[in-house]
């Protein structure tokens, strides 16, 4: 998970490609594989696998993933590539086209699953249209995590990425949110969380349930749980570390009853309107059950 999608991405020089590329038997694939979001000790054995058995390995920042693999103590034998939001277009193509002649593409993001607010996208799409072989390596997904730490309902989620920066564009984005009943997860820049948290306050009310989830998997892991006034007030400090924000969903309109109905009835029968015909309409308007609509109206009379 980065912290802003603006932050330019960092590249070295890509070694030159492999001497002869396998052609024939081609049963090439393309893997993406979740990355660490802070713990070196969630690399799985999978991962470890194919970081070092992968014929190329498309990273999102080629520096980031060397540092991985001397930090996890392993030797990267395949060519590593960059791959990120700025080149996807033209490095597609060029990994089709690898795993077309039969080699194992590793696909991996900075940290999580790749394709999640991350690169991975185009190419598992160009690559389904194609019909090549894309699996993947689950493991650690900073959406999850802070979903599953945050107290709210987990039955029903979204995940928002990162909301606009232009204060404009951002209420335009809540505005569409406001209703949304399952539990909402961003991402959010430390030094921009404040702010967030006022526009989220300003959209959904203060007292909306929330949680900030930050350094998740790191030495100093840390959610705080409350309102979204609480929460802001607590950020109006120097918040620091990668973030996510979790925000519950708005609330179930209170069902409505058929009692709350009843003058709307009576008002149809002075207006000429025979009590069946009144309780029809009514009943359709305000999707109700008639049945207990028209008993409703039979027990307001006595």
């Amino acid at each position: 998970m980065n912290n802003d999608p603006a932050d330019p991405v960092s590249d070295t020089p890509e070694p030159a490609p492999s001497a002869q590329p396998r052609v024939e038997g081609a049963n090439g694939q393309i893997v993406l594989a979740a990355t660490p979001i802070g713990n070196l000790g969630d690399a799985s054995p999978r991962l470890i696998e194919l970081m070092t058995g992968a014929d190329v390995i498309a990273a999102e920042d080629t520096r980031r993933f060397h540092h991985l693999a001397q930090a996890l103590g392993l030797r990267i034998p395949g060519r590593v590539i960059s791959y990120h939001e700025h080149n996807e277009g033209v490095k597609t193509a060029e990994l089709l086209d690898l795993a077309r002649q039969g080699l194992t593409v590793l696909m991996v993001s900075d940290a999580g699953m790749p394709a999640v607010s991350d690169p991975g996208f185009r190419l598992v799409e160009a690559a389904g249209a194609e019909g090549l072989l894309v699996t993947a390596v689950p493991g650690p997904s900073a959406v999850l995590t802070a979903l599953a730490l945050s107290g709210l309902p987990t039955d029903r989620f979204t995940f928002e990425g990162f909301l606009p920066r232009k204060p404009g564009e951002r209420a335009g984005r809540l505005a569409e949110l406001q209703k949304e009943r399952r539990t909402m997860v961003f991402f959010e820049a430390p030094h921009r969380l404040a702010p967030m948290l006022r526009a989220l306050a300003d959209a959904f009310g203060q007292d909306r349930r929330a949680a900030v989830a930050r350094e998740l998997t790191k030495m100093y892991e840390e959610v705080k749980r409350g309102s979204l006034l609480e929460l802001l007030e607590w950020a109006e400090g120097q918040v620091r570390g990668e973030i996510a924000v979790v925000v519950s969903g708005a609330a179930e309109d209170a069902p409505s009853r058929a009692v709350d109905h009843v003058s709307s009835v009576q008002e149809l029968e002075r207006g000429g309107l025979r009590l069946k015909d009144a309780v029809a309409a009514i009943a359709e308007r305000e999707r109700i059950s008639k049945r207990e609509l028209y008993a409703a109206v039979l027990e307001a009379r006595r």
